[in-house]
């Protein structure tokens, strides 16, 4: 005979109303940002995404795995985007001389003063959407609740099931 099943750990009221918060804030504050992106600066979120980074690097450059890696992107998904930039003119892909096995995506001249513009006007949407409707306390738990959660899904995507 086979065990019987554990039965569903059903939501309470409090963990309920936490679920619902979370799934209709998410897509309208993400969709409030993405809008003014693509009105004030032309680019989509995925092209930030890839801009912010490399713009943050020594060089403004990072290999392509590295990259995929750090954004939780597939390389395949990280190639088309990078093929859509690259003929935009905003990044570059290059070989690595120091080893000839690998990849580099470097920001151009061009993509630098796109993400230099773009970055005051998204952070300025992030503020006005998220970040200036909080408390200070509030953002403190927002902070420490997001990073927890990136921890542990982290951990689990790691982890063999």
């Amino acid at each position: 005979m086979t065990p019987s099943p554990e039965p569903p750990r059903w939501l309470t009221e409090p963990e309920q109303d936490a679920w619902y918060a979370w799934r209709r804030m998410f897509p309208l504050i993400n969709a409030e940002i993405a809008r003014d992106l693509g009105q004030d600066s032309g680019l989509s979120e995925a092209d930030y995404d890839v801009l912010s980074v490399l713009g943050s690097t020594d060089g403004h450059r990072m290999r392509i795995s590295a990259l995929a890696e750090l954004m939780h992107w597939s390389r395949s998904r990280l190639s088309h985007q990078l093929t859509r930039m690259e003929q935009r003119g905003i990044v570059r892909r290059e070989e690595v001389a120091a080893d000839g096995r690998g990849a580099e995506v470097v920001l151009t001249d061009t993509g630098i003063e796109t993400i230099n513009t773009a970055a005051p006007l998204h952070v300025e949407s992030v503020r006005r959407h998220l970040i200036d409707v909080l408390t200070p306390d509030q953002l403190r738990t927002f902070a420490e609740v997001g990073e927890l959660l990136r921890v542990r899904l982290g951990a689990e995507r790691k982890s063999p099931r």
